[in-house]
Formats: C-alpha cells, structure tokens, sequence
C-alpha cells in the first residue's frame, strides 16, 4: 500500500512497490522495507512539489535515487562498524580499545583472531 498521497496505479505507485520488492529480496523485514520505500516515494513528492510539507533536506538535498546510485559502486571499505568492532574487542579484553579509531580497532581485532 503507497503512502497517503499516492494514487494506485501512478509512476509513483509502481515506484514504491519497485522499492519495497527490491528491499525484501535484499533480506529485510516487510516493515522496514515499507518504510524505506514510503520514505523514498514521499522525498520525490516534496521534491517535486506535491506533498502540503516539506523539510529543508528533502528539497536541498540530492534525489534518492541518485545518491542510492552513487554509494552503489564505491570502492570505500565495507564491513564491520566501529561498533561492532568495539564489542569485539570488549569480548576479547583488548586494553585501550576505548581510545581507539575504527581502523585500530580493526587492526587489534585481527591481529587477536590470529
């Protein structure tokens, strides 16, 4: 079901319904894959001008689309968050882990597992 605004059968509509189907394939959970198409479907709305209220950063800011599209193929490092690093070396007691940047604690956490 589109969100309030949205009529059946319009580009937006298939759009949503594109969104959500795309995130539920990627494993998430019905709910969260409504949001994030309802919250996609409701930036091109206040981009466009179609919804009564708009925030300043959906307006500003690029379209979603194109910036789903720009962080797709980057080449930065993916994997564990800060974090989740963070508890793993609270788990293997590594001193001095509260000091530690993200790369450091990437770096000790290995390191042990060795």
């Amino acid at each position: 079901m589109p969100p309030r605004g949205v009529k059946k059968g319009t580009k937006l509509a298939r759009k949503y319904e594109h969104i959500k189907d795309s995130e539920r394939k990627q494993g998430r959970s019905l709910e969260r894959a409504e949001e994030i198409a309802a919250r996609t479907v409701n930036k091109e709305r206040a981009r466009s001008g179609d919804s009564k209220t708009a925030s300043r950063s959906s307006t500003d800011d690029m379209s979603s689309s194109r910036r789903g599209g720009l962080r797709s193929g980057t080449n930065r490092p993916k994997g564990r968050t800060r974090e989740q690093l963070y508890n793993e070396a609270r788990k293997m007691d590594i001193p001095g882990r509260s000091s530690m940047n993200k790369e450091q604690l990437r770096c000790a956490v290995d390191a042990r597992k060795r």
